[in-house]
């Protein structure tokens, strides 16, 4: 009896053992920057460290994709040379780019056109797929956009019509905001996510240029000052059975500054008046102490902040710290990956896209 039965051990032992290594094998995760830049600028594009680069943005017209500047999205498909690995998409919309999208998606004829013309863009340009940037669905963006009701149902058809015409041949995915009016209201999620690859959830602008309180616009946890963060954006949707698999959040390479904040809480959730959007890169040469400004940590949020209180000027943006306790976040959770607004507004001197690497490198 003991003899019949050890080849079955012996069986059993390797299976187990064959399945050990496969649970060993590393799980690839998405680094990925959007590029809103010219053909020049493609030389600051450090492919290497990337596993996507999105161009941004195409818009609209005669209900097809317009992509006016083919020679910019052709020198990052070249990077593809440096790095085969890369993808490279096509970002569509965009902050102020979506006037059309709520009468254009309400057609099926207007989405049959659009996602042919999305078709013939990859084929065309070798591009790996398409990056919806609706802001926003059934809820008012742009200011004199419009937006109705029936955009959440016609979004989904879209994201399904784009799914038969690609095929599996194309990635999709869509930018999302991460605020609870977007993701209560904006998108019928099972539908939705069954379809596309990954939904990149853009964790900045919590707070918006348009905001008459200062406070965090990137922050990762939500304070009892403000809910909007980015665990809460993905504590809502895990709720909902979104895989973490297919959820990617954001890191934002740029501050935003406001002005009137009183000194209360050194300007953080004090009323305001938005003032500017600047590169990251400012706050190291411009929003200094040198210049009168002191920088604070919100251990909550585990976020930073900078105030200048003669100035009454306060700064809120991402560090290498907040990044990489984004990062973290993103292996702690098994989410997809990390994205980031935008490739150009890194510093040239200690990048936050290095910090990305060394966490995504310790997987």
């Amino acid at each position: 009896m003991l003899s019949s039965r050890f080849p079955l051990i012996l069986l059993v032992l390797s299976l187990c053992s064959h399945i050990s290594v496969l649970a060993q094998v590393p799980r690839e995760y998405v680094v990925i920057g959007y590029y809103a830049g010219n053909a020049a600028g493609v030389s600051q594009v450090r492919s290497k460290l990337l596993t996507h680069v999105i161009y941004s943005f195409c818009g609209l017209r005669d209900n097809r994709l317009y992509l006016a500047d083919t020679l910019t999205v052709r020198r990052l498909v070249a990077l593809k040379k440096q790095n085969p690995k890369l993808k490279v998409m096509i970002g569509m919309g965009g902050w102020g780019g979506c006037k059309n999208c709520s009468d254009l998606f309400a057609s099926p004829t207007g989405r049959e056109v659009f996602s042919r013309s999305v078709r013939r863009a990859c084929e065309k340009l070798g591009i790996d797929g398409i990056d919806l940037d609706w802001e926003y669905p059934s809820i008012k963006g742009y200011p004199g956009h419009k937006f109705t009701l029936s955009d959440k149902q016609n979004f989904t058809k879209l994201i399904q019509q784009l799914r038969r015409t690609l095929g599996n041949s194309y990635e999709i995915s869509f930018a999302a905001g991460a605020f609870t009016e977007y993701l209560e209201n904006s998108v019928d999620w099972l539908p939705v996510m069954k379809e596309v690859d990954r939904v990149n959830l853009m964790t900045y602008d919590l707070v918006n240029g348009y905001s008459p309180i200062a406070g965090h616009h990137t922050a990762l946890y939500a304070s009892p000052f403000l809910r909007e963060s980015a665990d809460n954006a993905i504590s809502y949707l895990l709720q909902l059975g979104i895989p973490a698999n297919k959820m990617v959040i954001g890191a934002a390479f740029y501050p935003r500054v406001w002005q009137q904040a009183g000194p209360l809480n050194n300007g953080l959730y004090q009323p305001a008046r938005p003032k500017a959007t600047v590169g990251i890169g400012m706050v190291e040469t411009y929003y200094t102490d040198k210049h009168g400004f002191t920088t604070f940590w919100d251990d909550t949020a585990k976020a930073p902040y900078r105030y200048h209180p003669g100035r009454k000027l306060f700064v809120t943006y991402d560090n290498k710290r907040s990044v990489r306790l984004k990062a973290e976040y993103v292996l702690n959770k098994g989410l997809a990956g990390i994205m980031f607004w935008q490739i150009r507004l890194d510093k040239r001197r200690d990048p936050l896209l290095d910090v990305i690497d060394e966490v995504m490198r310790q997987k």
